[in-house]
């Protein structure tokens, strides 16, 4: 009997020996963790499991270190064993929602973030996630539920109300965003980020001097951040400080790698300063580095045409054309261009494939019509500018130019009606030609 008892006794010893070693590569693992030697930590937590392979806890701490090493498929399978052996563990849940987050799997988070709140539910971190998770599927009035719950549980908790700010001004509740994003400056008074996008949310309600105020205290902040620079900049070309504003701009550039954004901003704000040359530079920088971008060719375009240069203008439009064929706008200020040159057949050809794509456009209407008008066809005119004042009743041009197609073809009563309408509408013009044809 008592060789059997002292055998027990080893057999028991044996067991406390491995549960202690156990818990110590655990340890060690967490240790590692801090130190950032994931890799380490893995290997503990190996040794742990193969002395323990019960404990849901050392899956789901390996779980964690290999979602820091990014190994997401690895850090699943964890999880998944940390779950197979208790269901009811919440934290694995929560683990296994955050990874699915990071591949993008924003509906199998949502999922595992539901079973981390079931089970604990006054988990916050669970219902802020989900409601990142929410976001990013453009579900931005579920998330903002979740951030309401995440704040009831945790009213300190800085980043939700930083993410419910960014709901709100995603659904264009700039006052409220703003008042999410002065709780999260409250909290944290030295994160750039929050007053830049309390900065842009004041932007959006047109207070620029206020957006001004917040993007000069994330400039304190990280002077070396060129998109508070960029952001500045826009709010003081909305105010015409237009020096300031490409002062920020050329700052944002000198501190950022080429960032076609910055270019067009400054480019613009030449253009109203009538610096074309300037702002051709500019749009050719945003296109050398982004020459795929339809829009920078149109710009470009915009600057050649004040400089008379409509050949190079309609080079510009093409290109614009080539990259978006449904480009609306560029098919209408090439016409455009094609009028300055007297090539109205080229310029009827581009407002009619205007027309085509929105049939709703009055201009173009009234663009067509002015060419048939040089081509001599006034019938022809007159019914496009029919067509440009039933789209819309308040075209003061299209009454003047129907007007004078009409006295032209002899229809004297009816085009100074037309031309006495466009004075009431505020065509100065419309007088003179009264003056000239009516009278």
């Amino acid at each position: 009997m008592k060789p059997i008892l002292l055998l027990l006794l080893a057999f028991n010893s044996i067991l406390i020996c491995y549960s202690q070693t156990s818990k110590e590569y655990l340890n060690s693992g967490k240790a590692k963790v801090e130190m950032k030697d994931y890799q380490g930590a893995i290997n503990d937590y190996d040794k742990a499991i193969a002395i323990n392979p019960k404990d849901e806890y050392t899956y789901s701490y390996r779980g964690l270190a290999k979602t820091y090493l990014q190994n997401y498929k690895g850090a699943l399978e964890d999880y998944n064993r940390a779950i197979a052996i208790n269901p009811k563990f919440g934290g694995a849940y929560f683990n296994r929602g955050m990874v699915k987050c990071f591949q993008k799997d924003y509906q199998g988070s949502q999922a595992d973030f539901n079973k981390a709140i079931e089970i604990t539910p006054k988990f916050a971190d669970a219902y802020y996630y989900r409601g990142v998770a929410k976001a990013e599927l453009k579900d931005y009035r579920g998330a903002i539920v979740d951030y309401d719950k995440a704040i009831e549980i945790n009213p300190k908790y800085t980043g939700v109300f930083y993410n419910r700010g960014l709901a709100k001004a995603k659904l264009k509740d700039n006052q409220g965003a703003i008042s999410d994003f002065s709780k999260a400056i409250e909290i944290e008074p030295t994160n750039a980020e929050y007053y830049e996008k309390r900065g842009n949310a004041k932007d959006g309600l047109q207070d620029y001097q206020g957006a001004i105020q917040d993007y000069n205290k994330a400039i304190e902040i990280k002077p070396q951040n060129g998109l508070f620079y960029f952001f500045r900049g826009n709010a003081k070309d909305a105010i015409q400080d237009y020096q300031g504003a490409i002062a920020d701009y050329s700052k944002a550039i000198e501190i950022t790698p080429p960032f076609d954004p910055f270019y067009k901003g400054r480019g613009n704000t030449k253009t109203k300063l009538q610096d074309y040359r300037g702002a051709i530079v500019d749009y050719s920088k945003a296109i050398e580095i982004e020459p795929k971008n339809a829009e920078y060719y149109l710009l470009r375009g915009g600057a050649k045409i004040q400089l008379q240069d409509y050949r190079g203008a309609i080079a510009d439009y093409n290109e614009a054309i080539e990259i978006n064929p449904n480009y609306e706008l560029a098919y209408n200020v090439r016409g455009n261009a094609k009028y300055l040159l007297e090539d109205y057949r080229g310029g009827i050809l581009d407002y009619t494939k205007v027309i085509e794509l929105n049939p709703k456009n009055a201009d173009a209407f009234l663009n067509r019509g002015a060419g048939k008008g040089k081509l001599q066809d006034h019938e022809g005119a007159i019914t496009d500018f029919d067509k440009a004042i039933e789209v819309n009743p308040k075209s003061a041009e299209a009454y003047l130019f129907r007007g004078i197609s009409k006295i032209i073809i002899k229809q004297k009563d009816s085009g100074c009606l037309d031309l006495s309408k466009a004075g009431e509408l505020g065509m100065e013009k419309a007088y003179e030609a009264i003056k000239l044809y009516c009278n």
